[in-house]
């Protein structure tokens, strides 16, 4: 199962926790600068997947290996492909998968799967272990992921991976 560090704009780059894929994110808008230091830190590590947050052309033109797109996004699949990036979009429904797998896309999150603030009702586990087995698609977990229990359970429903912003930057954790 692999593990997804999605960046939070305080993150400390210089450990990315053993993490296979990695995402910058800043909501407050992307950084060319701490988007190409984010992703030189990243390579150091030898981290193989490196995706950017929702921007396809920044993230082609810095050299990240993805983008990390959003459920407002689909539209945005075909060009960020034929660009030669790896897509991560993000789901939160059957629908919202079904368009993912016609569109393409190398891999979805779907969320929230454990309660998350401001994220509406958890999906929970039954539901995530039923899109697993329904859908033929590397389906990462999130949304509430911060304990090492959770991880487990994830694993247990099948899911191709974890990601999380807390689980990685929670420093009570460590």
């Amino acid at each position: 199962m692999i593990t997804y560090l999605i960046s939070d704009p305080n993150y400390d780059y210089n450990s990315f926790q053993n993490a296979d894929f990695v995402c910058y994110r800043n909501k407050e808008g992307q950084d060319k600068e701490a988007a190409a230091f984010f992703l030189a830190q990243a390579k150091k590590e030898g981290i193989k997947n490196i995706f950017l947050s929702e921007h396809y052309l920044l993230a082609k033109a810095l050299g990240f290996d993805g983008v990390h797109l959003n459920s407002c996004q689909y539209i945005f699949v075909p060009e960020a492909k034929r660009r030669g990036l790896k897509v991560i979009i993000s789901c939160h429904s059957e629908a919202e998968i079904e368009e993912a797998i016609r569109k393409k896309v190398d891999y979805i999150t779907y969320s929230p799967i454990f309660e998350t603030p401001n994220k509406g009702a958890p999906k929970g586990i039954e539901d995530l272990k039923k899109m697993v087995l329904r859908y033929n698609i590397p389906i990462i977990a999130l949304g509430g992921i911060i304990t090492q229990e959770q991880i487990d359970e994830v694993e247990e429903a099948g899911a191709f991976g974890f990601a999380s912003i807390r689980y990685f930057t929670d420093s009570s954790r460590c």
